[in-house]
């Protein structure tokens, strides 16, 4: 019997790349792939566990198709990701819907498990984490136009609040050759701009060479004839290293743009993070890659109310963020995370003071932002169409990554095609977007 299987990916862009992986070998086992859960038989929730708004959506989105099982619309429910790793047996305890919970090292087995769950055979199936499958073909749920490739999972950093070691287990890392060979298949699929990911895409290389290579892998990257852009995701401070600097800065196809969560900029802090750094090192490295880098776009993270955050340690922070200026900036309270050493920290900080310092440093960003996009009117940018919307077409420029940054809303005499670049002159702006007309 051919079943019809609907999947929900939550989380970062590594998980998502997993749910497009198990979504192949279900489309090879000649399972029908559908977008609703309404014209589905079986459900798979690709979770996300990392902090508590994620394991809480990853709950909430189990429990809302738990209610379509109870109404008779679906069949079965299978578990995958993150959450699904971290809580095992809790979650097929807790949701008495749900059919199968597999860990992260079991998504290769992810048709049986579905044949399984639509004969009613319950599944809680956890191997080693380092089972889980770095390559292999994917069905793409991104726009043909860009997609994610992923170089290496896993993470040995140990920072001290961090659960992700818990959960994807030790950093493991793909050979040059297959994530160049699956650049090459991207390519042929019509894809034009690859972001590269992993838990930390700087180590690349350690594991398998004995050195950083991937400097070495932007080089082969950017000689695929059809990728116009490559940027660059989850970049670990201590590992940004000249020769990577030097090759954004001279490669035209590597985008200058970089995402480098940095967490924090306070010395105290960041060792009690169990991470390097201060505010004089960490902004001399940016420096140096602005001073290198033509136009560098730098996209950050940071935490506030890690335990012992004092309002001095704060302030600097913030300082911090207006000397440096990043054109893009995300920020997410602590979350204390059972199982890690910072679970267990003395002087935990009240949630409504996290919370009023996470608004404090994101006004601070809209006000940076405000100011670097009205220093953009008139300057023309390379902009890739992403849809049409509302009667405006939507497009980025390498100033911007998908789905995480904001964009250009286009004015055109002309029809665009979603996944074509154009030359688009900027107008105006609204907020974090820009304005701009296709020259």
């Amino acid at each position: 019997m051919n079943f019809k299987v609907g999947m929900i990916s939550l989380g970062c862009p590594k998980n998502q790349v997993d749910g497009e992986m198990m979504l192949e070998k279900l489309n090879k086992a000649d399972f029908t792939i559908v977008q609703s859960i309404e014209d589905a038989d079986v459900v798979i929730i690709n979770t996300c566990g990392f902090i508590e708004d994620a394991k809480r959506e990853a709950i909430e989105t189990i429990l809302e198709v738990a209610e379509y099982k109870n109404a008779g619309l679906i069949s079965a429910i299978v578990v995958t990701g993150c959450l699904a790793e971290r809580y095992q047996d809790e979650i097929l305890t807790e949701i008495p819907e749900v059919d199968s919970v597999i860990g992260i090292g079991a998504d290769r087995d992810i048709v049986k498990v579905c044949q399984k769950a639509m004969l009613g055979i319950q599944t809680s199936y956890f191997p080693k984490k380092d089972l889980l499958e770095l390559d292999g073909n994917r069905m793409l749920s991104t726009p043909p136009h860009w997609a994610y490739l992923k170089i290496s999972d896993g993470c040995d950093n140990k920072c001290s609040y961090c659960a992700i070691p818990l959960i994807r287990g030790g950093y493991i890392e793909r050979p040059m050759e297959s994530i160049i060979d699956e650049a090459k298949q991207l390519a042929e699929k019509g894809v034009k701009e690859l972001i590269i990911i992993a838990q930390d895409t700087t180590k690349y290389g350690l594991q398998l060479y004995g050195e950083y290579r991937l400097a070495k892998l932007l080089k082969e990257l950017v000689k695929i004839n059809s990728i116009e852009w490559i940027r660059l995701f989850y970049c670990y401070p201590d590992r940004v290293t000249d020769e990577l600097i030097d090759v954004i800065a001279s490669e035209e196809k590597i985008c200058s743009y970089i995402d480098i969560p940095l967490q924090h900029c306070n010395k105290e802090i960041l060792k009690s993070m169990n991470r390097n750094g201060s505010f004089e090192s960490l902004k001399e490295l940016l420096l140096k890659m602005k001073n290198k880098i033509p136009n560098l776009s730098l996209r950050t993270t940071f935490m506030v109310g890690f335990p012992d955050e004092s309002d001095e340690q704060f302030e600097e922070l913030c300082k911090f963020i207006k000397e440096v200026k990043f054109d893009k900036m995300g920020c997410f309270t602590y979350s204390p995370e059972e199982d890690t050493p910072a679970f267990d920290f003395e002087n935990q900080i009240d949630d409504d003071i996290k919370k009023r310092r996470a608004e404090v440093i994101m006004d601070i960003q809209y006000s940076i932002t405000e100011e670097a996009n009205k220093a953009r009117i008139g300057n023309i940018y390379k902009t890739i169409i992403d849809s049409f919307e509302d009667g405006h077409y939507i497009g980025r420029s390498y100033l911007d990554s998908p789905e995480i940054d904001s964009g250009i809303i286009i004015n055109s005499d002309r029809e665009l095609v979603v996944g074509e670049f154009v030359d688009v002159k900027i107008t105006d702006y609204d907020g974090y977007d820009l304005i701009g007309e296709v020259i």
